[in-house]
């Protein structure tokens, strides 16, 4: 059975500067954040569009995985919206499905941004908890990555 996990994160980039540091995660993440990830390869496509392939390389800062490779599923630069799905990876020893999704959704005064992040999933069995502790990593690194931008900015 899929299931769905949801959460909204308030944050203080724009949403132009945050969807753009998004979508060049495949270069940004592992120079911002090396403690958590080591590469970032294109195994396939430009590294942005639907149907890319990533090959991530985690590191010591990640607890359980490893690696994964994900498949960009939507790629909505107008609607500042990627989804992925995991096809590659240890995740895939807890989950069957593993397919999250971002939204950045401008503030009303254009200054800040909310992320919408979320995931849906099917466990690979009953023992399997909720993935919470991807939804916090997920969380932690945007809002690492709000602070980056805006130290960045300053």
């Amino acid at each position: 059975m899929v299931a769905t996990l949801k959460t909204e994160i308030e944050l203080k980039s724009s949403a132009d500067n945050l969807w753009k540091a998004i979508s060049e995660s495949t270069e940004l993440f592992p120079k911002i954040f090396p403690d958590q990830y080591k590469s970032i390869t294109i195994i396939e496509g430009d590294g942005k569009s639907v149907g890319t392939i990533r090959e991530i390389k985690y590191g010591e800062g990640i607890p359980i995985v490893t690696f994964g490779k994900e498949k960009v599923l939507v790629a909505d630069d107008a609607n500042k919206t990627v989804s992925y799905t995991v096809i590659e990876g240890e995740i895939l020893n807890f989950f069957k499905v593993f397919t999250p999704t971002v939204k950045v959704f401008p503030s009303e005064d254009g200054k800040a941004c909310k992320v919408v992040w979320d995931v849906e999933y099917e466990k690979a069995n009953d023992e399997v908890g909720e993935p919470t502790m991807i939804q916090e990593f997920a969380v932690n690194t945007l809002k690492a990555l709000d602070e980056h931008l805006l130290t960045a900015a300053a």
